[in-house]
């Protein structure tokens, strides 16, 4: 494999062509090493908060997300999901503020258990979501807030599915009887519109542990949970993981490159313990699926992973992706990229507070310079942890992106 890579290496390099976003990143992943490392997020936030405010700066009036990306030198990172969920025997209704928005019976939904897109988001309120079955009925709750919609974001879970031994029976009912509808066109139709300066992420859902701690029960239910009754828990991981894996096995005819978990890590709650019970095997099992499928796997791991720093490392994840490092978290880059030499490969790595302007000019340059001495001609995928917010300067990415083309 290494020496194929230099073989392309060569032949692009012997051409003078510079590379595109989309081979520098799928270089990177393949074990290569690209022209130059590829700069590549997401500007969601940033451009729907000043979209919607019309504080658009003048040279990006009128341009699409796609077109900005284009203009400021950032490749564009994009979440694609490729799947739906029919919830079998299942009633769905979703209503916001006391009126009914969707009524489904047997509904295939894009996203399960987590279901943002149910949640209507023109307005800020409380949007309440009830599964009914012929065994008992669970509920979530979501509210969005009025200064989140003005920043393009989706709405905070209030409530979830389980609160009393009582729902996990209903729980098990609609999971068992849950099947997973491969969606694959939608990936071809996203992909498409990318163009080079674009790259897709097939995104899965959580891991199983990671479902059920924040979308099923969350953290202190779950804490207790784990005392007051593990064989619950363990039933629910159990089933949660055999729908899973299912799901991994009809991705084999899915073409797509990288695939991920949105697992949001964070070695505050899924501890050093729990992750080495929970997650690591899990991770390696499902790793060793997609691997066969000549697919690389990541996580979604813009939390504090400082604790997991090791575990990481022995888990079978090619990537690690949203790394955000002090300040938002206690990692340091340094850090991560010395624990993380064999892998996984950090996307991300330039914390988004260092893009706001009250960090001092000097500061933030200081940063970037030493983000790219640490990474030598390592292999890294350079992005914006978690992403480029709405009070981030544009002009401190487009630094970025024409600091590093030299």
């Amino acid at each position: 494999m290494e020496g194929q890579g230099e073989e392309n290496h060569e032949k692009r390099t012997s051409t003078g062509r510079k590379w595109t976003l989309r081979e520098r990143v799928t270089a990177t992943l393949a074990g290569e090493k690209p022209d130059r490392p590829p700069f590549i997020d997401r500007l969601e936030i940033w451009y729907e908060t000043h979209h919607r405010a019309g504080t658009l700066p003048e040279e990006f009036t009128g341009l699409s997300l796609t077109e900005v990306h284009q203009a400021v030198g950032f490749g564009q990172e994009k979440f694609i999901s490729a799947n739906g969920y029919r919830l079998q025997g299942v009633e769905v209704i979703s209503r916001f503020e006391g009126e009914v928005v969707y009524h489904e019976v047997d509904p295939v939904l894009n996203y399960f258990p987590q279901v943002w897109d149910l949640v209507p988001n023109e307005r800020g309120g409380v949007t309440v979501i009830d599964f009914i079955t012929p065994v008992g009925t669970v509920s979530v709750q979501y509210e969005i807030l009025d200064d989140m919609i003005a920043r393009g974001m989706e709405g905070y879970l209030k409530k979830h599915l389980i609160q009393e031994e009582a729902d996990y029976r209903t729980i098990l009912y609609i999971l068992e009887r849950m099947e997973y509808v491969p969606q694959f066109e939608k990936f071809f139709e996203e992909d498409a519109k990318l163009g080079d300066m674009g790259f897709p992420v097939l995104y899965l859902q959580r891991i199983p542990f990671q479902q059920v701690l924040l979308e099923y029960l969350g953290e202190a239910p779950l804490f207790y949970a784990l005392q007051d009754c593990p064989g619950r828990v363990k039933e629910l991981l159990a089933l949660v993981d055999e729908k899973f894996t299912a799901s991994l096995h009809v991705l084999a005819e899915c073409p797509a490159l990288y695939v991920e978990c949105p697992d949001n890590l964070h070695g505050l709650m899924t501890t050093p313990k729990l992750f080495a019970e929970y997650c690591l095997p899990y991770y390696q099992r499902y790793a060793e699926i997609l691997h066969g499928q000549g697919k690389k796997f990541g996580s979604h791991t813009d939390g504090e992973v400082k604790p997991l720093l090791g575990l990481l490392a022995e888990s079978g994840l090619d990537v690690c992706e949203s790394f955000s490092p002090d300040p938002l978290t206690q990692c340091t880059f340094e850090e991560a990229w010395n624990a993380w030499r064999e892998g996984p490969i950090i996307w991300g790595g330039i914390p988004s507070p260092i893009l706001e302007e009250r960090t001092r000019e000097d500061e933030f340059r200081d940063y970037v310079e030493r983000v790219l001495q640490t990474m030598g001609d390592g292999r890294i995928i350079l992005g914006v942890g978690d992403m480029v917010m709405g009070n981030n300067s544009i002009e401190r990415v487009r630094y970025i992106a024409e600091r590093i083309e030299g």
